[in-house]
């Protein structure tokens, strides 16, 4: 199952049509994406019994597929190649942090780029479906809605600043795209192992698959459930692999006019422009 927010509604997205989740319900639930996140298995249940779409889909009109969670994860460092080129140990933990909420933004979005030091990374984001508390990494994904397309973007001179303020230099305006759409854990093959890339204007940057990450979906809700409470609705960026604009000679990062699109097999691709 696919759930998209199209045109401002929450919907299900059938093929080249889209059903909206609010008058599926009579209201119960819907039209804002949190309500579906909160009712998550009757909009399982609804899935399962509705075929077709009532509206043709419009691709330019998808917003972000998780726009207002309460908390938004972001792990660092979670691909070892990603470690070593940035000159790291390979962390024993996860290394968390934070994007806030309000840096969130759609498949087709802008990002404004400010100064000389905006930077790429390509993510597989998994979005919380039920509550979680000393969740074991064996039934993680039982509580994971799906997963989408992500970019963590970052401002590479804000984020390195003050004795490194990661979460401030990954949160500007529009600095976290997601989607096209989220995609239920079973529609996947194997969900632990998709390939997953981006490219600058048509130049392939990052190529990988989340098959390498040092820690995989279910440890991070095993070990970030075991500190504090997961709820429906909340974002967990997983991490980027090598290709970095920061770690190539010479650095390179994102300017106006720019074109990145940012692909994950079995989800689809984001296409943003820099502004």
């Amino acid at each position: 199952m696919k759930i998209a927010q199209h045109n401002g509604r929450a919907v299900i997205v059938i093929g080249d049509t889209v059903a909206d989740i609010a008058n599926a319900t009579q209201g119960r639930i819907g039209p804002d994406m949190s309500s579906v996140f909160d009712n998550w298995d009757e909009v399982v249940a609804l899935g399962q019994s509705i075929t077709t779409g009532d509206t043709p889909l419009d691709m330019a009109t998808l917003g972000c597929p998780a726009p207002t969670p309460r908390q938004v994860f972001a792990i660092g460092l979670n691909y070892r190649q990603h470690a070593e080129e940035s000159g790291m140990d390979i962390p024993a933990v996860p290394a968390t942090f934070t994007k806030f909420p309000a840096s969130l933004s759609g498949p087709y979005s802008n990002i404004e780029i400010v100064g000389a030091s905006v930077d790429w990374e390509v993510e597989l984001v998994a979005i919380i479906g039920r509550q979680a508390d000393h969740v074991a990494a064996a039934d993680a994904w039982t509580y994971i809605a799906g997963l989408t397309v992500g970019q963590d973007i970052s401002d590479r001179k804000l984020q390195m600043a003050a004795g490194r303020q990661f979460s401030l230099g990954k949160s500007r305006r529009g600095f976290g795209p997601m989607g096209p759409w989220i995609v239920t854990p079973n529609e996947f093959d194997d969900p632990n192992d998709l390939a997953l890339g981006c490219s600058v204007d048509g130049e392939v940057v990052q190529d990988a698959r989340s098959s390498d990450l040092i820690f995989n979906i279910p440890t991070l809700i095993e070990e970030l459930s075991s500190v504090l409470t997961l709820y429906p609705g909340d974002v967990i960026f997983t991490g980027t692999p090598s290709g970095v604009g920061m770690a190539r000679t010479p650095p390179r990062a994102l300017t106006a006019g720019n074109v990145l699109e940012t692909w994950i097999e079995g989800i689809g691709t984001m296409r943003n422009t820099c502004v």
